[in-house]
């Protein structure tokens, strides 16, 4: 096997017309510790490149002006006469991953760019090509062997005829021939050596291209292939088969927060359940990343496939114990069944893929069959991705503020900021619509620290301009929460805008606070240290524990509006809501109820003592320059004028 110092000093050639994507994988490359990078952005000096230097491994992007990488492969063929291809395929359209494999590329990486995905495919493709390296070089060696035990046999023929010639010198001849014949057996022996050294060498290199290093499942490639066999039989047989395309839910919290190292140990403890879980026959495939397919090819009827989703459910339910770390990880299932579904490979995994979508945003944990009308979904959501990328450069973000008011006095004495996307062709988005996006593909943390430096910036530009200092509190997700740097980050902006610590909240939910108490009570207590306050969000409708409330540092419990609407209808609303303030005096912690719509709502909280309301009632969130103006009122009018609507 290839040793890591093999693997990081061989040479790669990365070719793309956009400088930009070139200087990205450079970056990321000498990050992990490879030396030896060139670069082209002009296609056309691949092939003469490649003569000249013999790369272990060409980063090929496929849409380049004026040769393409179909045409760059094609060219390459004619210098790689034994047909391995050194070449890694890079690509946005999921159509062309199958046909560059098809032209003769080992494997393919996706834009956007995963950095693991990225290293684990390259350094997978090094393994397998050093590997081919050697079994050549060990062909050579066989082949000069075989020559060596030729010229022997002919040494022996002469041998022999000069023993008729010169009888006088039988003995000498006789030792010669004996030496000859032990040259000849060891010879013999090195060659079977040599045979099994290099069948070894292609069966570890077989296993390797269809393996994934990591977990040790079969890779994209294998499942490929045992699909199109699968097909073929099921055609044969008139009978159907499954496939199922799983995701970890909120996998990315584990990388973003804890580390690739621990990300890699949790994919190793969910692949070693699957794979518990299923039947002899059946096989489960990592694609990538935190995804993973499953092919059922013996099934009688859909509802088989459902049976071992939800086994594949119950299997990942109890909590993955990973050092001192204990991981809750669930996964979106979607599944698709030939011939319904799709006759072919590519058909049936993109119809999976979809459905898994379609799990993902119904409320995770979960599998759905596929139906037709979620490949609309699909294409919606991936646009909705590519434009979220662009969407903090091209400055689409913006905050809209809704007032937290005094109940009792009707002060503003707070303000909430909340995000909003301004997309050139669907109009304002709502958090619910790309959120969920940002975390699933990683852009939130970059978005939320573009969120608390405006909010803190247009705080402390309310103050200059003669307005009461008044806090601003700002939604931390768990991502952000378990992020690299949070505190400092936060410590940072502050002191970049001047405000105040003690004028910004953190509001997170219930769900943040319950995990890895030790690692969350010094994050909160380094924020509480700075000045910051902090709420619990939603409080009620997550996993309630009165125990945090004692341990961890909060400031104020927000009422979820979905209590808060109901309490003029539900008993049972009006007693939670009543419990939580209680709570929050006995405590000695602010009460703030969230969603307020009616005169009415807003005078039973008055009556139950609540401290602080917001909602439409009073206003529902408004740009910056309203919110002024709603500033310079001093006193919200409590009158017919204020604004009404739903949330």
């Amino acid at each position: 096997m290839p040793s890591a110092s093999d693997i990081f000093n061989a040479s790669l050639l990365i070719v793309d017309d956009k400088e930009a994507n070139v200087l990205l994988l450079e970056r990321m490359l000498r990050g992990a510790g490879y030396a030896s990078i060139a670069s082209t952005t002009v296609s056309h000096t691949v092939c003469e490149f490649h003569r000249k230097n013999r790369y272990d491994l060409i980063l090929l992007d496929l849409q380049m002006p004026g040769m393409d990488g179909f045409r760059v492969m094609e060219c390459l063929k004619t210098i790689e006469l034994d047909g391995y291809l050194p070449v890694l395929v890079i690509t946005a359209q999921p159509e062309h991953q199958l046909r560059a494999l098809q032209a003769g590329a080992k494997d393919f990486i996706s834009k956007p760019f995963d950095l693991p995905e990225v290293l684990m495919r390259i350094r997978n493709m090094l393994e397998v090509r050093l590997l081919h390296r050697e079994s050549k070089h060990h062909c050579r060696m066989l082949e000069e062997t075989v020559q060596e035990l030729r010229a022997a046999k002919s040494g022996l023929r002469s041998t022999k005829a000069a023993l008729s010639k010169e009888k006088a010198a039988l003995d000498e001849h006789i030792l010669q021939l004996q030496q000859a014949n032990e040259h000849l057996v060891v010879a013999t022996i090195k060659a079977h050596e040599l045979t099994d050294q290099i069948q070894a060498a292609r069966d570890q290199m077989d296993y390797t291209a269809q393996h994934d290093a990591l977990t040790g499942l079969p890779n994209r490639l294998l499942l490929q292939d045992r699909l199109g066999q699968a097909i073929e039989a099921a055609r044969r047989q008139e009978r159907p088969l499954a496939v199922m395309f799983l995701d970890l839910d909120r996998f990315k919290y584990v990388n973003d927060s804890l580390g690739h190292a621990m990300g890699d140990l949790l994919l190793q403890s969910v692949a070693r359940r699957l794979k518990g879980g299923l039947r002899h026959s059946d096989t489960i495939s990592r694609q990538g990343g935190d995804e993973f397919v499953v092919l059922l090819p013996n099934i009688e009827h859909a509802e088989d496939a459902a049976l071992s989703a939800d086994k594949i459910l119950a299997a990942l339910t109890p909590p993955h114990r990973i050092g001192e770390h204990e991981f809750h990880i669930s996964v979106s299932i979607g599944i698709s069944i030939y011939p319904d579904d799709g006759q072919d490979t590519e058909i049936l995994l993109k119809s999976a893929d979809a459905a898994m979508y379609y799990a993902k945003e119904n409320g995770r944990n979960a599998y759905k069959f596929f139906e037709p009308e979620m490949n609309a979904r699909v294409v919606q959501r991936q646009s909705i991705e590519t434009d979220l990328r662009r969407a903090l450069e091209r400055q689409e973000f913006v905050l809209h503020y809704q007032p937290v008011i005094h109940l009792l006095s009707g002060k503003t004495v707070g303000v909430e900021a909340l995000i909003r996307w301004q997309h050139p062709e669907r109009g304002i988005l709502l958090p619910d619509e790309f959120v969920p996006i940002a975390e699933e593909c990683g852009l939130i943390l970059p978005i939320g620290r573009w969120v608390l430096r405006e909010a803190c910036s247009q705080a402390q530009a309310w103050i200059q301009a003669g307005f009461p200092a008044i806090t601003v509190a700002i939604n931390t997700s768990a991502f952000e929460f378990r992020g690299k740097n949070f505190v400092e980050n936060i410590r940072a902006i502050l002191a970049e805008t001047g405000l105040a610590p003690h004028l910004l909240e953190l509001e997170m939910t219930e769900t943040v606070l319950m995990s890895d108490s030790a690692s969350t009570n010094a994050v909160l207590n380094a924020l509480v240290d700075i000045g910051i306050k902090l709420a619990i969000d939603d409080f009620g409708t997550g996993y309630s524990s009165l125990t945090y409330l004692r341990q961890y540092p909060v400031d104020a419990l927000k009422i979820d509006q979905s209590f808060v609407r109901q309490m003029t209808s539900s008993t049972d609303s009006t007693s939670i809501v009543d419990a939580v303030i209680n709570l929050g005096i006995n405590l000695k912690k602010r009460t703030v109820a969230e969603g307020i719509e009616t005169a009415e709502q807003h005078a039973l909280l008055l009556a139950l003592h609540c401290d602080e309301g917001q909602g439409y009632y009073f206003s529902p969130p408004v740009p910056a320059g309203e919110f002024a103006a709603l500033l310079q009122s001093g006193i919200l009018p409590l009158s017919e004028h204020r604004h009404r609507g739903t949330s």
